[in-house]
């Protein structure tokens, strides 16, 4: 599978979110996944302190086991775990990582990031802070989620001469969510941080499920959290649209979706959740298509569509 560069880290171009490890599947279920993703090539697993209240660490480094150190390991710390353990502040960010590593079993992460940003504590004593890690090996990069440009300025800003600096930001992007295209992408070229959108399949949407005019399938996301946002008239006609482009050129939505952010600058690695060694499989060899200027300007007049 082709390789793109996250700071000096070598990631996958298709990688796996791990969201779902300890909610929506098992330990049992989260080790299939995880061979299969191996078995296809991809080297980068993104996970969270605060998913599954922890578990999605847990059951991912048991998973890896010996097999860690031949993987790409994120994480992030900063949203709530509970009502006291939450924020960018140093003293957490120490307990943070620490925890990381006891849940997953490793010596060190080698992408750490800030979930979003901190309006309490300035973000020059985040960045000290994670320095500190880089400099003691228990973190190789730092990164962070949910930045705006003026927060990403911001940070390069407040970083000291020699220290460690964000290499990477990660924020939802889709061929229906496009607001990275309104200054966060510009902004990652300028800076030379790599962009990791999540959320790349629209909540599902784009994973060719879904038809208008059809009831929602029984026990599907677009139920529940962000669906509704998500599933509108407008996006659901979108994406059936998107469908048939892709099936005139031999191809499903999904590779679609998958294959139209690798091609965006600076797309680093693209992390879909997956439930299934199947959809790991799908996801895996969606990056495959190499989208002509041709096909992504059919694509952009797709988009303008309205309904």
């Amino acid at each position: 599978m082709e390789k793109r560069n996250i700071g000096s880290l070598e990631v996958s171009v298709v990688g796996i979110g791990c969201n779902n490890f300890g909610w929506r599947i098992d330990a049992a279920g989260t080790a299939k996944v995880v061979e299969a993703a191996l078995d296809a090539g991809i080297n980068f697993f993104d996970t969270a302190d605060m998913y599954g209240g922890g578990k999605s660490e847990e059951f991912l480094g048991a998973a890896l086991g010996s097999k860690r150190k031949q993987i790409v390991l994120a994480t992030k710390f900063g949203l709530p775990m509970d009502e006291h353990r939450r924020g960018a502040k140093p003293a957490y960010v120490r307990q943070a990582v620490d925890d990381s590593l006891r849940r997953l079993g490793t010596e060190f992460i080698d992408l750490y990031q800030l979930h979003t940003p901190d309006a309490s504590t300035p973000i020059g004593d985040t960045l000290e802070t994670l320095d500190e890690l880089v400099k003691v090996g228990k973190v190789r990069e730092i990164g962070c989620s949910n930045f705006s440009v003026q927060q990403l300025r911001e940070a390069a800003g407040a970083v000291k001469p020699g220290a460690a600096r964000f290499v990477s930001v990660q924020n939802e992007y889709s061929l229906i969510r496009r607001d990275p295209e309104q200054g966060v992408l510009a902004e990652c070229v300028r800076q030379g941080i790599g962009f990791i959108p999540y959320f790349p399949l629209a909540n599902g949407l784009l994973t060719g499920k879904y038809r208008g005019g059809q009831p929602l399938p029984e026990g599907s996301r677009a139920k529940d959290g962000f669906g509704p946002k998500i599933f509108t008239e407008e996006n659901v006609a979108k994406a059936e649209a998107l469908g048939k482009f892709a099936e005139s050129r031999g191809h499903t939505l999904l590779e679609l979706a998958v294959s139209w952010l690798a091609g965006q600058t600076p797309v680093a690695s693209v992390i879909a959740g997956a439930k299934t060694p199947e959809q790991v499989r799908a996801n895996a060899s969606a990056a495959n298509w190499k989208l002509t200027r041709q096909e992504l300007a059919e694509v952009g007049q797709i988009l303008t569509i309205a309904v």
